[in-house]
């Protein structure tokens, strides 16, 4: 029965990821006094690019297995990521330096695909997504270790559950504030859209890709700006477990696209930082969440 738990996950992820990229689009457009797309309109992208011819600008291993490579870790985070707070078979194989490691794998996909493709706005816009990995990575790491420390264990499925266990303390609650101000730089939405700023460098690491390999690497980033949300969820509200799993399941995927939601009225209310000014904010945030991390440590 586990088993089916893994499927369950991938099919509601796959599902409704453009869904959700849909929704932040509706809400941008209205906050911007504009009638938007349809909440569809990711789906009817992704199978356009899935049916269109593939170029490669550039004839090299790396440019050509950099999108599959970003698809395939963040499915693999997927599976084992305990969806409705209900751990399945491959979760107990899993722990939180997995969650990192993958999740840090696929942003060396994109750097990988961006480097290889040689063009000079790929190239300004890998340098920016590295220097947001470095910086912002750090805070998902120590939110998770926050997590196995209060727990003391690095398994899934008790470290994410440790505000039901412990409740809010301070660290927590500093946390929780950490997250939120960095989700946007996660989920690489405005005003930390800066590696891809379509107006500056066009796509900037995605510029050289078309067809399948493009579409990839968009659905990459829907599955990706779903999970960082699902994880949101998942730490920091406190689960209300009816014992229905489909309940539960509705339940959350609900609060999902209410962190959604935020993304988006965030998104379309502030302009675009320069990366200088969003390292200092990024160093604000790792100055923070050391704090957090240590006050857990003294049970605060």
């Amino acid at each position: 029965m586990e088993a089916v738990y893994i499927i369950v996950n991938l099919l509601v992820f796959l599902g409704l990821a453009p869904l959700f990229e849909g929704i932040i689009r509706k809400i941008t457009a209205k906050v911007q006094s504009r009638q938007g797309p349809p909440i569809y309109q990711p789906y009817m992208d992704i199978f356009k690019l899935l049916g269109k011819t593939t170029i490669n600008s550039a004839d090299n291993w790396g440019f050509k297995f950099a999108p599959m490579m970003a698809f395939a870790s963040i499915v693999s985070v997927i599976a084992f990521f305990p969806l409705a707070n209900k751990a399945n078979y491959l979760t107990q194989y899993a722990d939180i330096i997995t969650i990192i490691y993958l999740l840090t794998l696929g942003g060396i996909a994109v750097l990988l695909g961006a480097l290889s493709s040689k063009n000079t706005y790929a190239m300004i816009g890998a340098s920016r997504e590295m220097i947001t990995m470095i910086m912002v990575e750090p805070v998902l790491a120590m939110t998770l270790i926050m997590g196995a420390v209060k727990m003391k264990s690095l398994g899934i499925d008790i470290t994410m559950f440790s505000i039901n266990s412990v409740g809010y303390g301070w660290s927590v609650a500093l946390m929780l504030v950490v997250y939120l101000a960095a989700l946007q730089a996660f989920v690489g939405r405005p005003p930390f859209d800066i590696s891809e700023a379509e107006i500056e460098i066009l796509e900037g690491p995605f510029i050289e890709y078309s067809g399948p390999n493009y579409a990839l690497f968009k659905y990459y980033m829907m599955l990706k700006q779903m999970f960082y949300a699902a994880l949101f969820v998942m730490v920091f509200i406190p689960f209300l477990n009816t014992g229905i799993y489909i309940v539960n399941l509705a339940v959350q995927i609900v609060e999902i696209g209410v962190v959604f939601g935020f993304i988006s009225l965030i998104g379309s209310t502030n302009a675009r930082l320069r990366i200088d000014q969003a390292i200092k904010f990024y160093s604000v945030l790792i100055v923070l969440a050391l704090c957090a991390v240590g006050l857990s440590v003294y049970g605060i």
